[in-house]
């Protein structure tokens, strides 16, 4: 898969409608840090949630570096965060 193929796919992935299966992004982030806060016992922020899901990511490229979703995923989640702090 080209990187520009992987780029694309995540484009579709985070710019299309998915408010309406997912709920709103920032308050899906938000909500998601909400629970890990609880449990970790430490505060975390929506754009914690956008970089951990990302390093989840990075970590299953290290079991299997050739599935091209966990690259798509990553790169979306990346998007999410930046967007996150720079909105």
């Amino acid at each position: 898969m080209k990187r520009k193929d992987i780029l694309d796919t995540a484009k579709g992935y985070v710019t299309k409608d998915r408010a309406s299966q997912h709920g709103d992004m920032e308050n899906n982030f938000n909500t998601i840090a909400m629970y890990w806060s609880v449990h970790l016992n430490t505060p975390v922020t929506a754009t914690d949630v956008a970089a951990m899901m990302a390093l989840l990511k990075i970590a299953r490229i290290k079991s299997n570096p050739a599935h091209a979703d966990n690259w798509i995923d990553g790169c979306g989640y990346l998007a999410c965060g930046g967007e996150l702090e720079t909105e």
